[in-house]
Parts: C-alpha cells; structure tokens; sequence
C-alpha cells in the first residue's frame, strides 16, 4: 500500500530526508574507501604470506558488512515513512501525492529548501514541472 502525502506532509520530512541523505552518502563514500583498501590488502597477501592463523581481511571484511547494515536500516526507514529514494549521489526523492485528482510524485533533490516541483509517476526527474503557487 502506497503512502500519500500532501505538499506540507512531505515537506515536514525535508529535515529528516537531509539528514539521512547525508549519513548515507557519508556512509557510501567509507564504504568505497574501504573497498579499496581491502583490494590492496588482497593483492598485497596474493605476493605475500599473511600471518599464520590470521584472516587479514576479517576487520575490513566486519567494517564494510556494518557500513552496508547501517546503510540498509537507513533505506528501510524511508521505505517504512512512505518515502522514495531515487538516487543516493545526487539527493534524489519522490513522495507520492494525488495533485489535481491524479497520482503524482512530489520531487525533491538535495540543496533545494523545500519541494516545488512533482512528476508523474513515469516521467522521471527529466519530466518535473513546477508546481502551482497559490
């Protein structure tokens, strides 16, 4: 079932939107950083020895599975308010809403105040239109 929203609900969650989008860009970036790190770690361990009866790989291994838990709670909670994540990098989020008696997506991107603009729900980013001031 698909949460609707009116244009004042889902600018009541811009604060938390911000805010969760931040940690999970945050939280995506330690996320690459420590991929990469664990690729040098193999191919260093693929020329060398690693210590007997030690897994060199098990702290990053750990680190990057509680990044990606703490990435996916995330996730779940827009999912659980009704919320659309779209795209991570660039802030992207939909909030379904009925304007003028049809299902519409209230469109938000990261560094805008609040959301002026919608879409239908096939059009995409590319298909926003400003929405009326009244």
């Amino acid at each position: 079932m698909t949460t609707l929203f009116t244009l004042a609900e889902a600018n009541a969650l811009i604060p938390f939107v911000k805010l969760e989008i931040e940690t999970l860009q945050g939280i995506k970036q330690k996320y690459r950083e420590k991929n990469d790190e664990l690729q040098l770690l193999k191919a260093y361990f693929r020329k060398h020895q690693p210590p007997a009866g030690r897994d060199p790989f098990f702290t990053l291994e750990c680190e990057m599975d509680f990044l990606q838990m703490e990435g996916n709670t995330i996730l779940k909670s827009f999912e659980l308010k009704g919320a659309q994540l779209k795209d991570i990098d660039s802030g992207l989020v939909d909030f379904p809403a009925i304007l003028n008696g049809h299902e519409v997506l209230l469109c938000w991107k990261q560094g805008e105040d609040c959301i002026t603009h919608y879409h239908g729900r096939d059009d995409g980013f590319a298909g926003r239109k400003k929405l009326a001031e009244d």
